[in-house]
């Protein structure tokens, strides 16, 4: 009897342990939620902002030595940023993955400070970086700051690294609407298990940013394409296959030039020459092909409206292409996470045109484009279950789930065949080289 009593306590225990890790994940959620929604408002305007400015340079050619001026100095505040706290640098999430691997350590106020300010101002100033990396890194400081505030007397490792994950995961569902998005990355890609505590508290968390996220920008997804109604037949499953493939040959090239490009940055030894290069080539993009600039949202309405020739849509591709790897490598603060969903949809896009020809249907366009988005996250990101999910929710539904895990699994084949890492593995190697020498 007393063996089964003490089960008994055991299990209460832990019943009792499971509503608090609940109970915690809403404050993370809520915490990741504000500073989320403060970063989001601050790049809208932001980006409202950098239009108003370019329109005035192209009618005013004399403000154009004022612009680059101006963006110069951009580039020497965020350098200074950087040189304040490094671990600022790029889209965040490998910090946060080394973090949760207790390689680094970051302190939480002083990257929520440098990360809100580098961000927006890289972001703002063009730079093909998306704020979905800065989120989820945002986010995870929020819920490590949390941990700090309710176990500041008794510091309590396990749960900084817990609630950290559950910032993280509410960072990605504030900045994308995407709620069971952001649980799954945390599982996934984050955590690599699964557990029921671990999915409870996500939950809260990533339910609870969601919610806030949506009281200030309203209900319609990030996307907003409308609801994909239409699900591509099963005898064009051939070319959903073929888009795969060649999705995750793209993701191979773009995992390689990413890193390539670091490297060659890395010959630079002036940090704040590395950011000139690409906050300059914004101010020239912006005034003769400003559509390559920022994250790429307003690109997803140019890809739907059909509008542009296979030759416009190759040059997008490699113009959107070229300035992403200009921007990432050269170490300013934002992520890939949108600018690579954007490439993905441009491949599938100029699938849709060439594959006419062989027989797909051209009503199909929206379903490539949707299906490049999760070809392309499967293939460079590798956590291939967030990417389905995530553009599941953004197509409003989960009708396309067979067309968009078939893509999904032949994107994610090709460079595992290729001995390609994932992206977010290769950038956390180069950033533990980096934190050795420091």
């Amino acid at each position: 009897m007393d063996g089964e009593n003490f089960l008994k306590r055991i299990g209460a225990r832990l019943h009792s342990l499971r509503y608090a890790l609940i109970a915690q994940g809403l404050l993370a959620g809520l915490g990741s939620g504000v500073v989320v929604i403060l970063f989001r408002a601050a790049l809208e305007r932001a980006d409202a902002l950098r239009g108003t400015v370019l329109a005035f340079c192209r009618t005013h050619v004399w403000a154009v030595p004022l612009l680059l001026i101006g963006l110069a100095l951009a580039a020497l505040a965020v350098s200074a940023l950087l040189r304040w706290e490094p671990y600022i640098s790029g889209s965040g999430i490998p910090q946060v993955e080394g973090e949760l691997k207790d390689e680094i350590c970051q302190v939480w106020w002083r990257v929520l400070a440098a990360k809100l300010a580098g961000g927006i101002i890289s972001i703002g100033c063009g730079l093909s970086l998306g704020r979905e990396g800065p989120s989820i890194q945002l986010g995870a400081m929020a819920g490590k700051g949390t941990a700090c505030l309710l176990h500041r007397k008794r510091p309590d490792k396990a749960a900084e690294k817990h609630l950290l994950a559950c910032g993280a995961s509410a960072g990605l569902a504030a900045a994308f609407n995407a709620p069971l998005a952001g649980v799954l990355f945390a599982l996934e890609e984050l955590h690599g298990r699964f557990s029921p505590e671990i999915l409870l508290s996500s939950m809260a968390s990533s339910i609870t940013a969601d919610y806030l996220s949506r009281q200030v920008f309203g209900l319609a997804p990030v996307f907003d394409f409308g609801v994909l109604e239409e699900a591509i037949p099963l005898r064009c499953y051939g070319h959903v296959i073929l888009l795969g493939v060649l999705l995750g040959l793209f993701g191979t090239l773009y995992n390689n030039t990413l890193t390539g490009t670091q490297s060659l940055y890395a010959r630079i030894p002036q940090r704040s020459v590395r950011l000139l290069i690409p906050f300059l080539c914004a101010g020239g993009l912006g005034l003769v092909y400003p559509g390559v600039l920022g994250g790429g949202h307003p690109l997803t309405e140019t890809l739907l409206s059909n509008t542009l020739t296979l030759g416009a849509l190759c040059l997008l591709l490699a113009a959107k292409f070229g300035f992403s790897m200009l921007s990432f490598g050269s170490g300013a603060p934002g992520g890939i996470f949108l600018p690579l969903l954007i490439l993905g949809a441009t491949v599938g896009s100029v699938y849709s045109r060439i594959g006419v020809p062989l027989g797909l249907d051209a009503r199909f366009l929206q379903n490539c484009i949707f299906l490049g988005m999760a070809g392309a996250f499967s293939a460079i990101v590798r956590a291939p279950v967030t990417g389905i999910v995530l553009i599941s929710e953004m197509a409003g539904g989960f009708g396309h789930l067979l067309s968009f895990s078939l893509v999904s699994f032949a994107a994610y084949l090709v460079p595992d065949m290729l001995a390609c890492r994932p992206v977010y593995d290769l950038l956390l190697d180069r950033l533990l080289g980096r934190s050795t020498r420091r």
